[in-house]
């Protein structure tokens, strides 16, 4: 079977893409007309039982208003305290006439019935009992344990009809308000209920409504008051096929609808619970008959669809053929036919890439070794950032490039560790096998620590070195699970390797700042193996009497800002950064011994950059002596910065000033020291030129002959020099760097900056070291 052509499918998708969303917009005008019809009925069954449950609570409270006169009246307060016998036919006669007032057409209501236990009677339509002769008289007395006062419930009507033919009983439920007597007394011993035949309740509903035959009505314990099928009544919901009955137990929401069945037909049903006495009102409709509607609304968006699917099949197949004509423009370009298409079995986008797969195989050849080499490039930022190499704002935009950002916050505390190997004479492996032996304990470590709760292993200098931290801020329990991890881990190198393996634990530390300090109090307790020998996991804590090694924090970058200010002979900031400088050792926590440290090493830094510039120690010293000797017999800060500025900074300062001042004589050095001081302004030679009263061409040729560059050559070696310092020795974004040096827009700066150096900006701040600890400037 040939292939298709890429017009075939362009057409194919283009016919696809314009059908669907006629399809779609088809389906949902079809879907949003029948929710919009299931909405509508919703709302109309809603106002439909609103008005229900409004009629009958009407119904309802009205035969509680009335029950409520006769239990409060005199003539049954007093009939409470009679036995009611035949002598009392006057006070039996009242006591019915006020039961026949509650009973009325409007109200449906059946029978009053009264009931003293205490006097033993009964009162009635069908006339005066004694409780004790009668015969639903066990059941008739539960009902005083009902648990409020005043309550509706469903009751047999066979109840109330012993008496008589219980046929003659006008429904098999009837529905009860129930008062307990006397209302006054905390005892209660009598019954007062109003009996309404459950049946009537449908007679009640339809005053109101002409469409009640799809309501059901239950009382709070699940019992079916009203049912369109009357045979129903007195049974639980469950009980007649209803699936989803719990929403109605949420007392939380009193009204909404739900889809369930009943039986084996799909219903929607509407539901509202009222606030007089719990009962909950359902209306249910069949879901088919909500569907009929929504079927006819369907067959006319059927038709409306099937012209817009025809309309959309032409313009997709004209605008297909339009589409295709700059590809086939385009294989023309290339020197190919449609017929290199069906001969090779590719559409013509295969040709087409064929023809500039070879422009991007080098790339991706390059991309795949970066791949490949990742773990080796995090595996260097991990053993530069133990080192110390980078800053804190580095170290934490390199642990965020390599996935360690989570970890950092979730530790509470960590520590560094070192393990090396240890080799006796009696070992099976020879010291060239070192470095596969250290692979596989790092293997080992990377197996059996979970990785969040560690750094990636590397080793350094033939020592396997990591970072372990832990939410865990108590340091004692932190340090007795790192114990029992090691020792966890000497014993697995033991078992893979046959090997004895020494451990070196640092004090635990906070701050993640603090990992080069850590690295080297790992170190050094490590070296403590030349006294306690091997197979040891020895903790600096028990070195250092629990103390962390000395870190002198050497403003490098303020002593590189010095010594420039120095070689420019700028007097006024010489002393500005000497000043700084001062203040920025000294602000350090350090015991009058642990100063002298930074000290003679800015002294060693300054004593360099003299020898290296040429002027003798006589020059700044005539009367001789050891100047560190001097140094250190000072005691205070004022001392000591007053004698380095008189004795070494503004003597060397002056030396580099009267250089100037008879170097200046030359053209040369003269622009070049336009160039150091203005190379971040618009700076041109013609500007020079004019300043120095020469002529342009003339002092061109004189600079190029003298320095071997050419004015713009020399000047943008010159902000490239600057440009490394700067990203080098600062966190000075690339975009303000490039407008500093009067680039128009910062790719034009990466452009030439990637063209000299042979990388980008960024990549040349990331693979850059420290600064030089001697001070030393490139010089151009």
């Amino acid at each position: 079977m040939k292939p298709l052509s890429f017009l075939s499918k362009l057409m194919i998708f283009t016919i696809a893409v314009s059908t669907l969303p006629v399809l779609f917009i088809g389906t949902f005008s079809y879907l949003t007309s029948t929710r919009e019809i299931q909405k509508n009925v919703n709302q109309s069954q809603i106002e439909l039982i609103s008005q229900i449950n409004s009629n009958v609570e009407r119904k309802l409270t009205t035969v509680n208003q009335t029950l409520n006169q006769v239990v409060n009246s005199t003539v049954l307060k007093k009939a409470l305290q009679n036995p009611l016998t035949e002598s009392d036919f006057k006070l039996y006669n009242d006591l019915r006439n006020e039961i026949r007032n509650m009973q009325s057409f409007d109200t449906k209501l059946e029978d009053v019935v009264l009931i003293n236990l205490q006097q033993d009677w009964m009162v009635k339509n069908s006339g005066l009992y004694r409780m004790s002769e009668y015969k639903d008289r066990e059941r008739l007395e539960q009902l005083i344990d009902t648990p409020n006062d005043t309550s509706w419930i469903l009751t047999p009507s066979s109840w109330f009809y012993s008496e008589e033919s219980a046929d003659s009983a006008p429904c098999p439920y009837s529905i009860s308000l129930i008062k307990k007597l006397p209302v006054s007394n905390l005892h209660k011993y009598g019954l007062a209920l109003a009996n309404i035949p459950a049946c009537s309740l449908q007679d009640v509903m339809a005053t109101e409504s002409q469409t009640p035959n799809n309501v059901i009505v239950v009382n709070e314990r699940g019992q079916i008051l009203m049912h369109p099928d009357t045979s129903l009544i007195g049974r639980q919901l469950e009980e007649t096929g209803w699936e989803n009955t719990a929403l109605l137990a949420d007392e939380a929401q009193p009204s909404g609808q739900f889809q369930t069945y009943i039986g084996k037909t799909e219903y929607a049903v509407t539901y509202l619970r009222s606030q007089l006495n719990g009962w909950m009102y359902l209306s249910v409709t069949s879901i088919g008959s909500l569907t009929r509607e929504a079927g006819k609304i369907g067959l006319f968006t059927f038709y409306i669809c099937l012209l817009m699917l025809l309309l959309s099949i032409g313009l997709a197949w004209f605008g297909s053929r339009r589409m295709y004509s700059p590809i086939e423009r385009l294989l023309n370009l290339i020197g190919r036919r449609k017929t290199d298409v069906r001969r090779g079995h590719a559409d013509e986008f295969e040709l087409i890439g064929e023809e500039y797969h070879r422009l991007f195989q080098s790339k991706s050849q390059l991309e795949t070794e970066v791949r490949q080499h990742i773990r080796q490039v995090r595996a260097f930022s991990l053993i530069e950032a133990f080192q110390g190499r980078y800053t804190k704002r580095q170290l934490l935009e390199k642990l965020e490039q390599y996935g360690y950002q989570e970890q950092i916050h979730a530790w509470q505390t960590m520590a560094v560790f070192t393990l090396a190997l240890d080799f006796t004479d009696d070992l099976a492996y020879a010291k060239k096998d070192l470095n596969l032996l250290l692979f596989a304990a790092q293997n080992i470590i990377e197996e059996l620590l979970d990785p969040q709760s560690r750094f990636a292993p590397v080793i350094m200098d033939q020592t396997i070195v990591t970072l372990i931290g832990s939410p865990e801020q108590e340091p004692d329990a932190f340090r007795q699970a790192v114990y029992a991890w090691t020792e966890k881990l000497q014993h697995e190198i033991h078992q893979c390797l046959k090997l004895q393996s020494s451990i070196g634990l640092s004090l635990p530390f906070q701050d993640i700042p603090k990992l080069s300090i850590a690295y080297r109090e790992g170190i050094e307790a490590l070296k403590y193996r030349i006294k306690l020998g091997t197979g040891v996991i020895i903790q600096y804590e028990n070195i250092n009497s629990g103390k962390h090694v000395l870190n002198v924090n050497y403003p490098t970058h303020k002593e590189s800002e010095l010594l420039d200010a120095i070689k420019l002979a700028e007097t006024e900031k010489a002393k500005e950064v000497n000043a700084r400088l001062f203040n920025s050792l000294f602000s350090q926590e350090l015991t009058p011994q642990e100063y002298q440290i930074p000290l003679t090493r800015l002294l060693n830094n300054l004593l360099v950059m003299m020898q290296e510039a040429g002027i003798a120690l006589h020059q700044i010293r005539p009367s001789g002596g050891s100047l560190f000797e001097e140094l250190l017999e000072l005691h205070t800060k004022a001392e000591i910065e007053d004698w380095f500025w008189t004795t070494v900074i503004h003597p060397m300062s002056r030396i580099f000033n009267n250089r100037q001042n008879a170097q200046y004589q030359n053209i040369s050095e003269k622009i070049i020291d336009l160039i150091q001081h203005e190379y971040d302004a618009d700076l041109t030679l013609e500007a020079c030129a004019a300043r120095l009263h020469y002529n342009a061409n003339y002092i061109s040729s004189i600079f190029r002959k003298e320095t071997g560059y050419s004015f713009s050559e020399y000047l943008t070696m010159y902000r490239f020099k600057m440009a490394k310092t700067w990203l080098r020795e600062t966190e000075m974004p690339v975009k303000e760097i490039a407008a500093k040096l009067r680039y128009n827009n910062s790719q034009n700066f990466i452009r030439s900056f990637r063209k000299v150096e042979g990388m980008t900006p960024g990549q040349y701040r990331e693979t850059a070291g420290p600064p030089s600890t001697r001070g030393v400037r490139e010089s151009i």
